[in-house]
């Protein structure tokens, strides 16, 4: 994950919620995408220590176990740039052109100009240095929603090239060529998107989003003001659901009879905005709860963190060199 500082609601739905779940099922490798932020945003360095730890501390508080997960920054990790490096000799250019989130972004950067250079090799790479990120520790899947796809077939691709240009250094003709990095699978996860405060994406740039840890007098404060159906003007205006972000948050924070409530007191105007808007607010106050706990302690021992930090990135980079080593010999770098 790209260091963004504190994390908002978004995130943790979209993304966290299911890594504290896979925890349980796998050995995951969760990272601080440093070098990644800096892909976009190469000129801001004066916020991205605080960034990296800010973040850190929400995945802690979500319910990351560092003895379970494998919490490290990526810039710790020569070996993932020493990887994107090697890839990059025998990566054609056009396959990193074509990936749909690159082709996306430089059209809304030609459309809407933002002062920022992005027309460098950093950005066009960045999809490589995903693929060495997740090929370096020979990962079996990848959690991904529907949009980031595209990146874990590029990453499979650049995996089977490397495969059949080096699979066999070494072996004899009536040997199988041998696979050094194997080719992860894309895993679909439960994605539970919420809107921001204004129906848009929920996006801390924006100011329309609702942060983790975020006091709950200011959770109420920013419930109440959340846009609602723009055509329900008055309180005996009946109203749409779909029209409304503050629906979207009862689909991932109320049970089916607080839905049947909320949709059947909206489409006849049985019930006001605010009145619909309380039960979001009761329910995103109570799961911040444990998460402002296991913050505290946290931010009140920073050192904590660090140490967290430092044992896995020491753990991550056992595998990273083990991997390097396989690479290296069989590319003919051991010399």
């Amino acid at each position: 994950m790209r260091p963004t500082g504190a994390l908002h609601l978004g995130h943790y739905h979209g993304a966290l919620k299911n890594w504290v779940r896979m925890q349980a099922t796998h050995e995951c490798f969760y990272f601080v995408a440093d070098w990644h932020a800096l892909t976009t945003h190469y000129q801001d360095r004066g916020e991205i220590e605080k960034n990296v730890y800010d973040m850190v501390i929400d995945w802690l508080a979500a319910g990351i176990d560092p003895d379970r997960a494998t919490l490290f920054i990526q810039s710790r990790l020569p070996e993932h740039a020493e990887l994107f490096t090697l890839l990059a000799m025998g990566t054609p250019v056009s396959w990193l052109e074509r990936v749909p989130t690159y082709k996306d972004a430089m059209k809304t950067h030609r459309d809407q100009p933002t002062g920022r250079d992005l027309a460098t090799y950093g950005f066009l790479g960045y999809p490589l240095l995903q693929a060495a990120d997740i090929l370096i520790y020979k990962a079996a899947v990848v959690p991904v929603g529907e949009d980031q796809a595209p990146h874990v077939e590029i990453t499979r691709e650049v995996a089977r090239r490397f495969n059949h240009l080096y699979g066999r250094a070494g072996l004899g003709p009536d040997e199988a060529s041998r696979t050094i990095l194997p080719e992860p699978q894309t895993l679909l996860t439960e994605m539970s998107r919420l809107p921001g405060l204004d129906g848009a994406k929920m996006s801390k740039s924006e100011g329309n989003h609702i942060g983790m840890r975020e006091e709950p007098a200011e959770v109420e404060r920013k419930v109440r003001r959340m846009q609602t159906d723009p055509d329900r003007v008055r309180r005996t205006d009946k109203g749409n659901p779909d029209r409304c972000p503050v629906w979207q948050f009862h689909r991932v924070y109320s049970d089916a009879d607080t839905q049947a409530w909320a949709a059947k007191g909206c489409t006849t105007a049985g019930i006001g905005c605010l009145e619909c808007k309380q039960p979001v607010i009761d329910a995103i106050v109570k799961e911040q709860e444990p998460w402002r706990e296991r913050a505290e302690a946290y931010l009140s021992n920073p050192k904590h963190v660090h140490w967290i930090v430092e044992v896995g990135t020491e753990r991550a980079r056992t595998v990273a060199r083990q991997t390097m080593r396989e690479v290296r010999s069989a590319m003919g770098l051991v010399y």
